[in-house]
């Protein structure tokens, strides 16, 4: 499991200031209001505001007090230690616990790792990239076990849900 989770990418300046517009890469972009800092190229950046825009956070960071430099930063992760992640339900789990993970079926077949994962307003979806490329519906009925501590997840044989052409 990964110590340090993403939890926004900046993505452009907001105003003079040096506030930054961030792309949340969390369930819920409120979780801002919690934290009292984050990681940027791995050093502990205080926030000293949050404000939300639409599907957007608008961040100040301490020490970023222009343009200039806020524009510096722009395509940049905002991380946070494990620790100070928010504690999921049962079954659900962290994406970049996720990614890296093989995927077999029933069967005993290695299918590959999953690349990442794509977020749909229905499910998630895997996607493996090799050996062959694949797209796994994250459904109850398809995804039958997964083991973030063994890095292995079990599916129904392909042929079993996917359509084919």
């Amino acid at each position: 499991m990964r110590e340090i989770l993403r939890v926004g990418k900046i993505l452009n300046t907001h105003g003079i200031k040096g506030e930054l517009k961030v792309l949340p890469l969390t369930d819920d972009p409120k979780r801002y209001d919690d934290l009292e800092f984050v990681l940027l190229d791995g050093k502990e950046v205080n926030i000293e505001g949050c404000k939300y825009q639409k599907d957007r956070v608008i961040l100040k960071l301490k020490d970023i007090n222009t343009i200039e430099e806020a524009e510096r930063l722009k395509n940049k992760y905002l991380e946070i230690p494990r620790e100070y992640a928010v504690e999921l339900e049962e079954d659900r789990y962290f994406i970049a616990d996720l990614i890296g993970c093989t995927v077999y079926d029933t069967e005993g077949r290695n299918l590959g790792k999953i690349y990442d994962v794509i977020q749909t307003k229905n499910n998630d979806v895997y996607w493996i990239k090799e050996p062959k490329e694949l797209l796994i519906p994250v459904l109850l009925d398809i995804v039958l076990d997964i083991n973030i501590e063994e890095e292995k997840i079990i599916i129904k044989p392909v042929g079993e849900w996917q359509d084919e052409d």
